[in-house]
């Protein structure tokens, strides 16, 4: 689950209901006055494409704020036919607009129109590169099929983002890229609107499910991946299944609170930021909860930054295998796939309990504490109640 894009020569292609648990809570101990506004804690992006640096360049990516209107469109192929209704593979994605909507604190939703039909591509499955990669050039190409094939019976110019869902025969559709139209070139148009952002799902929908749309339709948000690309080891080495852009099937998926202050779904005044030598003591309230200050930020260097959160098993959390202030790294200038983001175990000798994973069992407890002497960094974690954690972050 990558996204797409064609980069630089010098990297080559890079492969890449409403929410009634929105709750006003109480706050807590307010946070101690930092000594540096939030702005000083915002990390540059550095890499040119997605990466974690605060400020998202929309005039290639999508604002992940409002409605979006997403169209969904079904295909098959000459030598991988549908034998199964549309809506059932529908039943596998939609969910995911109210995945997203709660993650999002109710600010953004996806309101995705099915064409429930089967349009015929005119080529064989086998044709379109999934099993070589793809290249950003060869997914557009599916993508201009797929919407040529539709276009009879879809009107194009009323979306800004387009699903495209292959049948479940499609063996050869195996994964689920993301598209970003690169300004400048022809890419692909209908109904007088071009296809700037797109989806394409594939047969690992049948085993991510819903979250797997919060993952895909976030990278048109700019968000980085934070699976290792290389695998080694273990492909989720760097932050587990802590947020949604990492294993995407994770015990406690919710987005980091970073992500969601990069996406505006947190507001300034909920971030305390440790820019320069001092010390904060911080109420953190959960950060599947969309009200208190979600983070804690020292600042480290030029694009590096220590954060801690609170997590809560609750929510897109609900199946978390331990709680508590969840403290990580972040280096905007590391590339996407390749460990921008990396997770501070707490009990990195501990083995996981069953059915959990490295990483799982992360979070600090009270009484607990990570130190980075190197970095001047400290943070103790002094207290919690059933809302979040307060802590004690140093910069010395």
């Amino acid at each position: 689950m990558r996204l797409i894009h064609r980069l630089t020569a010098s990297r080559g292609l890079l492969l890449p209901a409403l929410a009634a648990a929105l709750l006003l809570l109480p706050l807590g101990t307010p946070p101690a006055r930092a000594a540096d506004g939030p702005s000083a804690c915002a990390l540059p992006g550095t890499t040119g494409w997605t990466d974690e640096g605060h400020d998202t360049d929309y005039s290639v990516f999508r604002r992940p704020v409002g409605t979006i209107k997403v169209g969904m469109i079904f295909v098959d192929f000459p030598d991988a036919r549908a034998t199964e209704a549309p809506g059932d593979d529908a039943a596998q994605i939609t969910p995911g607009a109210d995945w997203l909507w709660n993650a999002s604190y109710g600010r953004t939703w996806l309101s995705i129109s099915r064409h429930q039909q089967w349009v015929r591509m005119p080529r064989a499955s086998t044709d379109y590169g999934f099993a070589r990669g793809l290249t950003h050039a060869t997914h557009e190409a599916y993508i201009r099929d797929a919407v040529a094939a539709a276009d009879p019976y879809v009107d194009f110019s009323g979306y800004d983002m387009i699903y495209v869902v292959p049948t479940r025969n499609a063996a050869a559709i195996s994964f689920t890229p993301t598209y970003v139209y690169e300004p400048g070139t022809a890419g692909v148009v209908a109904d007088g609107r071009r296809v700037t952002w797109a989806v394409t799902f594939g047969q690992d929908m049948w085993h991510w499910g819903a979250k797997l749309v919060a993952h895909e339709t976030a990278h048109t948000f700019g968000l980085p991946d934070l699976y290792a690309f290389d695998a080694g080891g273990d492909a989720h080495r760097f932050i587990g299944g802590w947020d949604v852009m990492g294993l995407v099937g994770g015990r406690g998926s919710q987005f980091f609170a970073w992500h969601s202050w990069k996406l505006g779904w947190t507001a300034d005044h909920q971030v305390v930021c440790r820019a320069t030598k001092g010390s904060d003591t911080v109420y953190l309230t959960a950060v599947e909860y969309g009200s208190g200050t979600k983070m804690a930020v020292i600042r480290t260097g030029p694009t590096t930054a220590y954060v801690v959160e609170s997590r809560r098993g609750v929510q897109a959390d609900a199946g978390s295998c331990s709680t508590g202030a969840l403290v990580y790294r972040v280096d905007s200038s590391v590339w996407t796939g390749y460990g921008p983001v990396t997770v501070m175990d707490a009990k990195p000798t501990a083995t996981p309990a069953a059915g959990c994973r490295p990483l799982d069992d992360a979070p600090f407890w009270v009484g607990e504490s990570f130190t980075d002497a190197a970095a001047g960094v400290r943070i103790d974690v002094l207290g919690a109640d059933g809302y979040g954690e307060t802590v004690r972050i140093t910069k010395s």
